[in-house]
């Protein structure tokens, strides 16, 4: 091992000497060798307590503890730390400041980043081989560095909102996301979808921030427009191009699909066509493959029912290229006469839904909103759920999806 003196300055462990030190290697070709330094707080240094950084003079009694810290010459390295507890007037009883080291920690700060930014990247298991560490030590490693790093999110000043669900566990369990559209930065994550799950975000809020908030992008789920009018009076409520086309095909192009293939019972041939053509009916048609573009002109060719919904389906994402609420209203006016005289029953049906939803979808003339953003964060939440092969600490879970979504200034 180096002289204590080289060994005090590579460790850097302000107001500490190095006191005795020892190495262990093994001879197993999978063991990791073991580096142990213990550590003496500096005496003539001014002592702070942990709690309120004030300078105390009373030491009440000295305890130690190990520590883990960086790996060092090749070997995994810990530190017995002896440190003092103090008498402070205004905490109690406390320990004493330790720069390097948060208080009741079992790993120096600098080991602590190094667990934080490499578990931005890999799976916590191989974070917890890197560095010799159980799963369960790095993930509370990580959560605490998080509620740290993280703190409380800054909701003051937000005028607009996107929300949306995602599944958290099989068995249609959902959790809510809501975040600050033009700045991609995640406000708040929930379990539920409920409006009692909801909540808690708008009292979070406050009274005059709610009412200060003047758009709410979301699908058209009814909770979560019942909870924002009842909190933002302000606020308007915009769907999303997104959605509708998702609930369109749904409800509507799968709709007309299986009662047509119901229909071609006795015609095997140009049943199987239309019961496989599920996917090229639902996907936009400049993602097709040429091969599939050319099925998909066949089948509509053949099928004038299947050619109605799927025209009417192009024709209304249209709605949402105008600016001007006027315009659009002639232009949703004319799809929606469309829509009623095909005397196709699904089509009907979604087009009177829409109509009832016509203030939200012409909100989008005002607050030019989608919740592409948060498809774009549902995505990246599937990756990190399927990093960690799912989550059981919700609120560990939580902080890494504010994590990975800080916002930013565009």
């Amino acid at each position: 091992m180096p002289g204590k003196e080289y060994i005090a300055e590579l460790g850097d462990w302000q107001g500490f000497a190095v006191g005795t030190t020892g190495r262990l290697d093994s001879d197993a070709s999978d063991a990791v060798s073991k580096v142990w330094i213990e550590l003496f707080p500096d005496r003539s240094r001014p002592v702070s307590c942990s709690g309120c950084g004030g300078v105390v003079e009373s030491v009440h009694d000295w305890t130690q503890r190990w520590v883990r810290d960086l790996p060092a010459w090749g070997a995994e390295t810990s530190l017995l730390v002896h440190f003092r507890r103090m008498k402070c007037a205004r905490c109690g009883t406390a320990m004493e400041e330790i720069p390097w080291l948060s208080p009741y920690a079992r790993v120096t700060k600098r080991l602590a980043q190094s667990v934080a930014r490499l578990c931005r990247e890999v799976p916590i298991r191989h974070v917890a081989e890197h560095f010799g560490l159980s799963w369960d030590r790095v993930k509370r490693i990580h959560k605490a560095y998080l509620k740290e790093e993280l703190g409380e999110p800054e909701l003051s000043g937000i005028t607009e909102i996107g929300m949306d669900e995602f599944a958290i566990q099989k068995g249609h369990r959902y959790a809510t996301v809501i975040i600050e559209p033009r700045t991609r930065r995640v406000l708040w994550v929930g379990r539920g979808r409920g409006r009692e799950d909801v909540r808690p975000f708008f009292e979070k809020l406050g009274k005059q921030a709610c009412e200060q908030l003047q758009a709410a992008v979301m699908d058209m789920w009814e909770p979560y427009e019942q909870e924002v009018r009842m909190h933002c009076p302000n606020a308007k409520i915009v769907y999303d191009l997104f959605h509708i086309k998702s609930k369109y095909g749904r409800e509507v192009v799968d709709r007309v699909r299986v009662d047509e293939a119901n229909r071609l019972k006795r015609d095997r041939p140009a049943r199987q066509v239309v019961k496989g053509a599920k996917w090229i009916l639902l996907r936009n048609e400049t993602n097709l493959r040429p091969n599939d573009r050319i099925r998909l002109r066949e089948l509509l060719a053949a099928n004038h029912r299947l050619a109605t919904v799927h025209v009417l389906k192009e024709d209304l994402a249209h709605l949402w290229d105008y600016k001007y609420e006027g315009a659009a209203r002639r232009f949703w006016k004319a799809w929606y006469d469309r829509a009623i005289r095909s005397r196709i029953e699904p089509l009907k049906r979604f087009a009177k839904l829409l109509k009832e939803r016509l203030p939200g979808i012409l909100a989008h003339c005002k607050h030019a909103l989608n919740t592409s953003v948060i498809e774009g964060v549902n995505n990246k939440i599937k990756v990190i759920k399927r990093m960690a092969y799912g989550f059981r600490d919700d609120e560990y879970f939580f902080l890494r999806i504010r994590e990975a979504f800080p916002g930013n200034c565009g």
